[in-house]
């Protein structure tokens, strides 16, 4: 039978908000979008449930994340300071993560996810089986990423073998919610011939791609002289490397990476070029201002992102670079720190005068914007009918949100996480009022701090 779920604000992205309005959903699909009034009237046998003052809105879009890292939060925050030591102490641990220790860490992660009203995820895996498992308990929509690793291109072959075993291994975990996707993980952790080797791979399969780009100063010191970090690292292993002399974006371009139409990650150092050719490629861009700056790279130019039209959506990265897993909280991070100062290669002084985006453009990028960028928006993003029914309720009653005058300010400027209250993903509802609806929180958590306690004592 239809269920009726409505509010004081409907707000369907792609559309103008709905005052007192409504939402029909008969599983898995939205039937009707509108008034509270023509929607009682259409559907007189439905269930109907009102949450009185609060935003019926599309399920938030994390359009960047990494769920099985979630038991590192707070782990790496002496190697902040310098990007290469932090990577090392992440990649490190990890190694020490059993197959239980990832499906924890990816569940609770999760469960955070679905907490915060977040229905759909971009997530990049070291081992996608234990985080497609995880996503599968809970009850989320998701692309999992296949990380692949490799920047000796000597074995470029044998790591793309590898790939495609894993990739074997985990496609009999998809269903209608979950997709498997591959990452080249970043152009300082693959080399030129495995990332062509994983390009055409990806176009004849058809396969989702993912990659961190453009993401640090050291990744550009690697890319346009050979210095920096990076360089430095490839030569302690003895692998030569021959800077192109060219941006991210570029070298991208170059190696075939833009032509699968990837989701980028942070696109932190890119200019008017990159840009443009990131667009014309149709490829996606997963905007996460808050790792970005825990991290010292800078600041993307989201407002850029957003005046050129790209299709740019929020992440969270993971929690050991952000330490939570909040689009709500994200959208207000991205939106104040958009105004705060010149864009990286695009300031005014260039020529180019500054822009700002307002609180109905990063809603946007929180929902549809990052379904576009993932590929996904045929399917969520918006409440319109006949696309998923994938939802997300945000009370707006709290004393930090009065009053309330316009519900895109109130949800990007006053509300985070803590205020959603219900979250429905293709009809089903994973998490009411304070309890996730799908496993069982209290002893997933339990056995994160054992794999955490694990991690510290070595």
């Amino acid at each position: 039978m239809p269920k009726v779920y409505s509010a004081r604000w409907v707000l369907p992205i792609t559309s103008p908000a709905i005052n007192n309005g409504a939402v029909v959903v008969d599983d898995p699909i939205i039937v009707a979008v509108g008034s509270r009034a023509d929607i009682l009237a259409d559907f007189p046998e439905a269930s109907h449930e009102d949450f009185g003052n609060a935003a019926i809105i599309p399920g938030l879009i994390n359009a960047h994340s990494h769920l099985e890292l979630t038991v590192m939060r707070g782990f790496l925050e002496s190697e902040e300071q310098d990007f290469f030591a932090w990577l090392w102490k992440l990649t490190t641990a990890r190694l020490q993560m059993t197959d239980e220790d990832l499906f924890v860490s990816a569940a609770c992660g999760a469960v955070e996810a679905a907490r915060a009203g977040i229905t759909c995820l971009g997530d990049a895996s070291s081992l996608a089986a234990h985080s497609l498992r995880a996503l599968a308990e809970v009850g989320l929509r998701a692309i999992v990423y296949q990380e692949s690793f490799g920047p000796d291109p000597s074995l470029a072959a044998e790591a793309v073998g590898k790939l495609r075993l894993q990739l074997d291994s985990i496609r009999p975990l998809q269903t209608d919610l979950l997709t498997a996707g591959v990452s080249p993980h970043s152009p300082y952790t693959v080399s030129a011939p495995q990332l062509e080797r994983i390009s055409r791979l990806a176009i004849d399969e058809n396969l989702p791609v993912m990659m961190h780009a453009a993401e640090s100063r050291a990744e550009q010191q690697l890319l346009d002289d050979g210095s920096g970090p990076f360089a430095y690292g490839l030569k302690l292993r003895g692998i030569a490397w021959q800077p192109p002399g060219t941006s991210s974006a570029r070298y991208l371009h170059d190696h075939g990476v833009l032509n699968t139409k990837p989701l980028l990650a942070h696109c932190v150092n890119v200019d008017d070029d990159d840009l443009q050719l990131i667009k014309n490629a149709g490829a996606g861009i997963a905007h996460c201002p808050k790792s970005n700056a825990k991290l010292r790279h800078g600041r993307a130019p989201f407002a850029r992102f957003v005046t050129q039209g790209l299709n740019v959506g929020l992440g969270s990265d993971s929690v050991a670079s952000n330490n939570v897993c909040d689009i709500l909280e994200e959208a207000r991070f991205a939106n104040l720190l958009s105004r705060s100062g010149p864009d990286f290669g695009l300031s005014s002084e260039a020529g180019h005068p500054q822009t700002e985006v307002c609180a109905t453009d990063t809603l946007y990028a929180a929902t549809f914007g990052g379904a576009r960028a993932m590929g996904l928006d045929h399917i969520v993003g918006a409440l319109q009918t006949r696309m998923a029914a994938d939802l997300t309720i945000v009370r707006l009653d709290g004393a930090h949100q009065q009053p309330v005058r316009d519900p895109h300010d109130a949800l990007v400027f006053c509300s985070s996480g803590k205020d959603v209250v219900l979250t429905v993903v293709g009809g089903r509802e994973v998490y009411r009022r304070g309890q996730i609806t799908t496993v069982d929180e209290e002893s997933l958590r339990g056995k994160l701090e054992d794999t955490r306690r694990k991690l510290d004592d070595d």
